[in-house]
C-alpha cells in the first residue's frame, strides 16, 4: 500500500511534462503544416546535382569490339 503513496506523485509529474510539452510543441508551431513531410518523399530535390558524375555514353561498336 505504501507503493502507492510513490506511484501516485510520479503519475502526477509524468502527467504534468506530457502536457507541457504538448503545448510547447503546439505554441513553437509543430503542427502547422503536416503534409509537407508527407508528400516530401514524393520529390526529388537536386541539392547536388553538380556533384553527380555523368554516365559514360556505350556506343553499340565499342561493346561489340570486346
Amino acid at each position: 500500500m505504501s507503493v502507492i503513496y510513490v506511484l501516485i506523485p510520479i503519475a502526477i509529474l509524468l502527467t504534468a511534462l506530457g502536457i507541457y510539452i504538448f503545448f510547447w510543441a503546439v505554441k513553437s508551431d509543430q503542427f502547422d503544416d503536416l503534409e509537407k513531410q508527407g508528400l516530401s518523399i514524393l520529390f526529388e530535390e537536386d541539392k547536388n546535382k553538380n556533384d553527380r558524375k555523368p554516365q559514360p555514353e556505350h556506343d553499340q561498336n565499342d561493346l561489340r569490339d570486346k
